[in-house]
């Protein structure tokens, strides 16, 4: 059995964390049996090596390895490049496919961002690894097939059981032995060596001398949170190799090429999507509870014509509330009368024939529910529109402005035409 640091020669593997020493040995001690295997980590931290050991260090390592990014291939044609397709299984498929499962028969196949599967083909990888056994799409044969899937994904897999997004005897299948490798912000100690193998590299790979960073810029280096863990250091390193003529890098050298916000805000862990539901609700109470202000005035206002009859005394003792309810502009002059004729015609029907009715506590109940169903509507688009205007158009603060969503504001939009 090869030793840890034989390992790391052997696959250029950089760093001395207890962690990533664990992770290592995990590997090597699970290599020789079929176990199924699952790396986890975030993106960018190297996970595609394990695999790369367990096939080189297993009885398997003569057959075929293949490495598959799940999330890369679309929803409609993974079944087919996982299992195979049959001629005219459907439009395109002009002849028999062999898939990953036959082609990698006695091998080892890597299931990269497997937490991206859809259901469907979640169902078909379970049954291979109960039993070996597939179906090609288009064919009722069952066909055999003896690989070892090594898995691996940087979503959290029971946040995405609890969602019905994965299933949970696949995990416990593909989990049979879990290997996490640590992000590299708790790794502190290898990042100046990864930046130095780097830039050794880019300057070897650019023929030009090596970058150097000074002490402030090591420690700035360290403390940075590296959000896309060595991929993104790897990417620093070389555009700094690159665009830098001078060759020894200051502290805010190297800043300038950082995200400021990266090594300065916390992630936001746990933070629940926002209802649709739940929001719909919000803006209808808000709408409900501006009617029901708007009835109140609309009654006062009703009542002080009965009761005064003079329409210019009551348009001077209530032009506030008139210009409110009836939409005028402050410096309006529209006569009271023409106020009326923004009533709906059934309810100004209503409203004449309001001394004829003795039971007026019955007619003014009607004239409610007749505003309640015409306004619902106009009252939703004046919230959007005045939330839009306030805003200057920009539709995320008026939908956080609104308690609703930003694609709901927007299927809003669309419905009312704004």
């Amino acid at each position: 059995m090869e030793s840890v640091q034989a390992i790391k020669q052997r696959f250029e593997i950089i760093g001395n964390d207890p962690k990533l020493n664990r992770a290592i040995e995990k590997a090597i001690q699970v290599a020789p049996t079929d176990i199924s295997v699952l790396v986890t980590g975030e993106s960018g931290v190297g996970k595609e090596s394990i695999p790369k050991i367990i096939h080189s260090l297993s009885h398997r390592k003569h057959g075929k390895y293949i490495a598959v990014n799940c999330g890369a291939i679309p929803e409609g044609t993974i079944d087919s490049e996982l299992f195979g397709h049959e001629k005219g299984s459907f439009t395109g498929a002009t002849s028999t496919r062999e898939g990953y499962f036959e082609v990698a028969d006695g091998g080892t196949i890597f299931l990269d961002e497997v937490g991206e599967l859809p259901l469907t083909t979640q169902v078909r990888l379970l049954r291979v690894l109960e039993n070996g056994e597939f179906i090609k799409v288009g064919s009722s044969q069952v066909q055999k097939t003896n690989v070892r899937i090594v898995a691996a994904t940087n979503v959290n897999m029971q946040e995405a059981i609890e969602k019905g997004k994965f299933r949970e005897d696949l995990y416990y299948r593909l989990s049979t032995v879990e290997i996490s490798l640590p992000p590299l912000r708790e790794r502190k100690d290898d990042i100046h060596l990864l930046f130095r193998k780097f830039a050794s590299d880019f300057a070897h790979k650019y023929k030009m001398p090596p970058i150097k960073l000074d002490d402030n810029a090591v420690q700035y280096l360290i403390k940075y949170r590296w959000s896309g863990n060595i991929r993104q250091l790897r990417n620093v390193a070389e555009q700094i190799s690159v665009l830098e003529t001078n060759r020894d890098i200051t502290a805010a050298t190297l800043a300038s090429y950082l995200p400021m916000e990266s090594s300065t805000l916390p992630s936001v862990i746990g933070k629940k999507p926002e209802s649709d539901f739940s929001s719909e609700r919000e803006i209808l109470y808000k709408i409900l509870f501006d009617m029901k202000s708007d009835l109140n005035d609309l009654k006062k206002l009703t009542l002080d014509l009965l009761q005064n009859g003079n329409a210019k005394n009551v348009q001077e003792s209530n032009k506030t509330l008139i210009q409110r309810i009836y939409g005028q502009k402050e410096d309006s002059e529209i006569p009271f009368e023409e106020s009326l004729n923004a009533i709906p015609v059934q309810e100004r029907h209503q409203q004449e024939e309001f001394d004829d009715d003795d039971d007026q506590n019955y007619l003014f109940a009607e004239t409610v529910e007749e505003e309640d169903s015409l306004r619902l509507d106009e009252k939703e688009i004046e919230l959007i529109k005045k939330a839009l205007e306030r805003n200057k158009g920009k539709r995320k603060a008026a939908a956080d402005e609104l308690g609703i969503s930003e694609r709901t504001l927007y299927r809003k939009i669309k419905q009312f035409d704004l």
